[in-house]
């Protein structure tokens, strides 16, 4: 049986470093290190002042230590682990790059006064559910013991859940927003059309080498293997290596 510790460095990369960054930001808050209107997202402060970092910080904020921040680390540590070890398997890039535009979409929704919330964190999390239950839409989920539902549905219900519990029902919309644009624009679309809409930025790519994160992507001019999507939507597919 592996220890915690095997398990800790067992993890893919991007979902570790994510997780990680959530819990230590949540430890800091609890240990009095900062208070959390420090790093909370507010625009008339990002431009009159110039405090720029709350543009990054409010995603790495999930609460305090608490059964909800409890859940939402275990869904990046379910979630987001799987897709960055299925789907994305060594496509490291291409998975940072989902969280990047991810997390882009929610701040320009956040501007919007009626999608405003001060931590995007918990809908990251929740865009991470919406595209992993797109990529294994028949796999079968037990919410709380309570019902068996397929994971096509999970966001919803978690939704559903979440109003009946008196959370607030914003930022698990901007989650499901944000991941149901990316994932028409990487693969609804192009199932459709053959165009693709959103590609990883050289930049990315440059970035995930660079700092050696993952495993290295295939480097030969073969197609890459097929990404599927589950039975809903089939077909993910990548373009020749450059």
């Amino acid at each position: 049986m592996s220890s915690p510790a095997d398990y800790y460095h067992s993890l893919p990369p991007v979902s570790k470093a994510y997780g990680t960054l959530c819990l230590l930001f949540t430890a800091a808050y609890q240990l009095g290190v900062f208070d959390v209107v420090h790093i909370a997202l507010i625009y008339k402060l990002v431009f009159s002042r110039f405090q720029v970092w709350r543009l990054i910080t409010n995603f790495f904020f999930l609460g305090k230590f608490s059964i909800n921040f409890g859940i939402r680390l275990l869904m990046i540590a379910r979630y987001g682990v799987q897709l960055e070890k299925g789907p994305f398997d060594r496509h490291t890039a291409d998975f940072l790059w989902m969280m990047i535009f991810g997390a882009f979409s929610m701040l320009v929704l956040a501007a919007i006064p009626i999608f405003w919330t001060p931590f995007l964190g918990i809908s990251l999390v929740f865009m991470l559910v919406y595209v992993w239950s797109r990529e294994f839409p028949n796999a079968q989920i037990n919410i709380y013991g309570l019902m068996t539902l397929k994971a096509f549905y999970l966001p919803w219900a978690m939704l559903a859940l979440d109003v009946i519990f008196g959370s607030p029902l914003m930022p698990d919309l901007l989650g499901i927003i944000a991941g149901h644009l990316y994932y028409f624009l990487t693969v609804l679309h192009p199932l459709a059309t053959g165009k693709t809409l959103l590609n990883t930025p050289r930049w990315v790519h440059k970035l995930v080498a660079r700092w050696r994160i993952g495993a290295p992507a295939p480097t030969n001019n073969r197609v890459q293997p097929e990404r599927t999507t589950g039975v809903a939507f089939r077909g993910r597919s990548y373009r020749l290596s450059d």
